[in-house]
């Protein structure tokens, strides 16, 4: 079954990396995320999809949550679930006879558009006392801010 997902992977350009003889890993490029780290995994039954998104949020835990969870209806093949840690990641399993190339491109699709549409919300929420210390840090040493433009409204007035 790895040779016909390797194959399927090949198909769709995805560049990927074995682990073991049941698993890949590759990486999804984003533009807000800029990289999801993704791992199929050949199970008896299913090809089982894990795409690490977040660490466990600092702050607003429970909001992130119900954002998440409205999020997870509009979804295709995975939805957002946490580790025993807190973290967030994207979860699905696929049927093992579905593993083709045009499903495939399907599902890790929808995985990084869950991702990338997903993480500067995870952050604003759940992270923003961090954003906020990160602004005030770089302004004051004269460092860039170019990568908290998103952030912009979290940048403290003081």
């Amino acid at each position: 079954m790895i040779g016909t997902l390797t194959s399927a992977l090949d198909r769709i350009g995805v560049e990927y990396r074995t682990s073991g003889d049941r698993a890949v890993d590759l990486e999804l490029p984003g533009s807000k995320k800029l990289s999801t780290p993704c791992s199929l995994i050949v199970e008896d039954h299913a090809l089982r999809v894990e795409a690490f998104v977040s660490r466990r949020p600092e702050e607003n835990r429970e909001a992130v949550w119900a954002e998440l969870l409205r999020r997870n209806g509009r979804l295709y093949a995975v939805g957002f679930a946490l580790d025993e840690t807190g973290d967030i990641h994207l979860v699905g399993r696929l049927p093992l006879d579905s593993v083709n190339p045009l499903e495939l491109d399907r599902v890790l699709g929808s995985a990084l558009e869950a991702a990338d549409d997903t993480f500067n919300v995870i952050l604003e929420i759940g992270f923003a006392s961090s954003i906020r210390e990160e602004w005030r840090w770089r302004l004051s040493r004269g460092e860039s801010t170019r990568n908290l433009a998103a952030f912009e409204h979290l940048r403290p007035g003081d």
